[in-house]
């Protein structure tokens, strides 16, 4: 499904080589992608390479934003979503004058259509007005969100035992013509499985067309809102009476209808709903660049997770402390390192210096835990020391028992830390460096304040189910961000929200911000972490 300029007329990016192609009015590609049902990960791999070089980015309503994190900062984003009920942002004769006007100004545009582009989803009429303008394009076709309602309901649409034939149907016929072109009378008892898309609105008329055509009054129906995200629900009835169940539960839109035999076996099969984190939404405090473990981990369990970070990493202002340090390593004892940050940073900075791991000789290196370990295995270092317990006090209490005393030790970290590592090694007669390599801080201002009204009206609304924090810093960013200035006003803004810590000395920087701590695994890392909240939620349902 694409037409693509040949390689003298665009590079590989489906942009102009050069200028006087421009003026030649050539047009940069359109790539028309599906994004899929609202899963993120359903996206195609193709259409997740598209988005990494997008220069312009038309996205619609039911397309999930957390896509768009894939698409490079400085492309334009232009939201064109459609909801029945609510004016549109652009009409459709619009966005079809935008994609041919960004593609004519010889950028790579991205039209971004939840499910699949070419079923029920207009991609066919857009790229009709593409054709006439002499645009070149592509189409990468999408899950479409029939099979996906019904696959994360429970429901195969087909099934040996039931049947062998599907259909899909719009529900929204266009409002300009005068009949109807769907024959109910054929499909209502010539076709097995037949899925509604866009039916809740003319529910009952299809109902009752189906009834009157011949189908059982009796055959089971499924109606599955917001499928394959966290909002999913999914109610079951008949033909006769579904209109009245999907009014009881208040089943809006956007929503998809399933008809068959099939239905009845959502009962075995249904897995999405039952996952231990189901329709809960926990708030990830962490930098986007280190969140993805822990969101990754707890999406696998079924929760929905708002991206919050409440830090940013940037490097120390100033290097002299290390650079004097590195100078003379060899003088040095120990080199101990708290944290994958301080790894990262320190590292950075290594080689900024022209230099590398073959230089890091003389001290013997220690890690904080098991992630840190990891961090320096991966430059190709393996710590000479690992304390039972992962925390600075941990690692001070097992280097003490070394004998420290008359030792130099180097350690690189964040210029605001807990002094308690130092401290306890200086008291013992250790001669402690202390050298910033990295800085926390609040996001910048304008994402900032964004973040700051988000999270106050989740949190006010109640639409938060837990908050996770790693660190001190987190906590105290989270406060600061809030605008808190006591903890009694914490203590009401986070009533009802479970709140997560990875440690005792995080878990004790929110106790003393006005939080309750709900949940603390017993070994300090992000597996351990989201296990202990899935046993939390879990023991909640069976009580």
């Amino acid at each position: 499904m694409s037409q693509e300029l040949n390689n003298s007329e665009r590079d590989n990016c489906g942009r102009q080589p050069d200028k006087k192609a421009k003026e030649n009015h050539s047009a940069s590609m359109v790539y028309l992608v599906g994004a899929g049902p609202g899963d993120p990960g359903l996206i195609t791999i193709r259409g997740k390479q598209l988005l990494e070089r997008a220069e312009v980015v038309i996205y619609d309503y039911l397309a999930s934003k957390k896509l768009l994190k894939y698409v490079p900062r400085d492309a334009e984003f232009i939201y064109a979503g459609k909801r029945g009920g609510v004016k549109h942002t652009h009409t459709q004769q619009e966005i079809n004058q935008m994609l041919i006007d960004r593609a004519k100004s010889g950028r790579m545009v991205v039209r971004l259509k939840g499910g699949d582009p070419f079923i029920f989803g207009r991609g066919g009429e857009e790229i009709e007005e593409l054709v006439k303008a002499g645009i070149p394009f592509e189409v990468v076709p999408g899950v479409t969100s029939a099979t996906a309602a019904a696959t994360y309901a429970g429901i195969p649409i087909t099934h040996r035992q039931y049947t062998s034939t599907v259909a899909f149907v719009t529900g929204h016929e266009d409002p300009t013509k005068p009949d109807t072109n769907i024959a109910w009378d054929k499909l209502a008892t010539g076709v097995g499985t037949i899925v509604v898309y866009m039916g809740i609105k003319n529910l009952k008329s299809i109902t009752e067309k189906i009834i009157k055509s011949g189908r059982d009054p009796h055959t089971p129906v499924a109606v599955v809102r917001w499928a394959s995200t966290s909002e999913q629900r999914t109610v079951v009835g008949n033909l006769e009476n579904i209109d009245g169940i999907v009014k009881k539960h208040n089943i809006k839109p956007p929503s998809l209808v399933v008809i068959g035999e099939v239905v009845k076996l959502r009962d075995a099969i249904n897995w999405y709903e039952k996952r231990p984190l189901f329709s809960k939404r926990i708030v990830v405090t962490r930098t986007r660049d280190q969140a993805s473990e822990l969101v990754t981990l707890l999406e696998n369990y079924g929760a929905e997770c708002l991206e919050y970070p409440t830090i940013s990493l940037e490097p120390a202002a100033s290097y002299d402390i290390l650079d004097r340090a590195l100078a003379e390593l060899e003088t040095y004892n120990w080199l101990l390192f708290t944290s994958i940050n301080a790894v990262e940073y320190f590292f950075r900075r290594l080689f900024e210096l022209d230099k590398d791991v073959r230089d890091i000789k003389g001290p013997k290196i220690a890690a904080v835990g098991r992630v840190t370990a990891e961090a320096l295995i991966s430059r190709g270092i393996r710590a000479d020391l690992l304390p039972e317990e992962f925390t600075g006090d941990g690692l001070a209490e097992i280097l003490i028992k070394t004998n420290v005393k008359g030792m130099r030790v180097l350690i690189p970290r964040a210029l605001k830390a807990r002094e308690t590592l130092p401290e306890a090694l200086s008291s013992a007669g250790a001669d402690v460096t202390v050298a910033p390599v990295y800085q926390n801080v609040l996001p910048s201002s304008s994402s900032g304040e964004q973040l700051k009204e988000e999270l106050q009206t989740a949190l006010q609304n109640k639409s938060i189910d837990m908050v996770t924090f790693t660190s001190s810093s987190t906590v105290k960013n989270f406060v600061r961000l809030l605008d808190i200035s006591t903890p009694g006003e914490m203590q009401k803004l986070m009533s009802g929200v479970a709140v997560a810590t990875i440690g005792p000395i995080t878990a004790k920087t929110a106790e003393q911000s006005g939080m309750h701590v709900d949940v603390q695994p017993a070994a300090y890392t992000i597996p351990d972490l989201v296990d202990t909240i899935v046993k939390y939620f879990t023991s909640q349902q069976v009580v």
